[in-house]
């Protein structure tokens, strides 16, 4: 499978318009044989990012809702989303791609890192942003991305970081991802699954700069190497 078919959307159409537990009981056919098509796709994707990276595990999101903390009372989600996990210690970052009609999306980088994470990046980007600003402004990758997703940021300044240092625009952020939007009918030509690669690889660098950040401290000196010798 090179794309995503139409008929997994058009079920996906049909359960926004029909969000409740009997229609999904009456429909769960044609709901499984769209969830067949799709993990073909997502396994065929898996292979792909495999010829020049490492993927440790491929998590398909479940399709019901967790509403005990929402109003919105509606079991299911009128999506479907996929994460594939780099393998080992050395290897940070992760892909993810969301299939929605009309909003479609694929991103990868550091969604919410843990806060010893997210201190050591801000304290990298405090010392020096060359590196990750030269990334951000290759040609090809702000083409695809436009920069790193703000919709998560600080008022002013993290805790222990001046509001007026030069890369408090980098600072502020508690994300580091990039997105990229794909229409429906880019999502159901031909060609999608290269065009989603492409994206995907794109992201290579960025991984392999934020994986050195994240596995050494600020004098450069490798933490598993500690932890090995520990």
């Amino acid at each position: 499978m090179s794309a995503i078919p139409k008929s997994s959307y058009d079920f996906l159409k049909k359960l926004k318009n029909n969000n409740h537990r009997d229609w999904m009981q009456a429909n769960k056919k044609e709901y499984l044989s769209s969830e067949k098509e799709l993990k073909t796709f997502y396994s065929e994707v898996e292979t792909a990012l495999n010829m020049n990276d490492e993927i440790a595990k491929l998590k398909v999101f479940r399709i019901h809702r967790d509403v005990r903390f929402s109003k919105d009372k509606t079991p299911y989600n009128v999506h479907r989303s996929v994460s594939f996990s780099r393998a080992g210690a050395h290897r940070r970052g992760g892909y993810y791609l969301r299939l929605e009609p009309g909003n479609s999306i694929m991103a990868g980088g550091f969604f919410a890192p843990e806060p010893a994470d997210l201190l050591r990046i801000r304290k990298e980007f405090e010392m020096d942003s060359s590196e990750i600003r030269k990334i951000l402004d290759q040609k090809d990758f702000n083409k695809a991305f436009g920069g790193f997703n703000r919709r998560s940021v600080v008022k002013t300044a993290p805790k222990g970081f001046s509001k007026d240092h030069s890369n408090i625009d980098l600072i502020r952020l508690k994300s580091f991802f990039v997105a990229h939007n794909f229409t429906d009918a880019e999502v159901h030509s031909a060609n999608f699954k290269d065009d989603l690669i492409y994206h995907y690889e794109l992201l290579r660098p960025f991984f392999d700069y934020m994986s050195e950040v994240l596995t050494t401290d600020l004098n450069g000196v490798s933490l598993l190497d500690q932890a090995i010798v520990q």
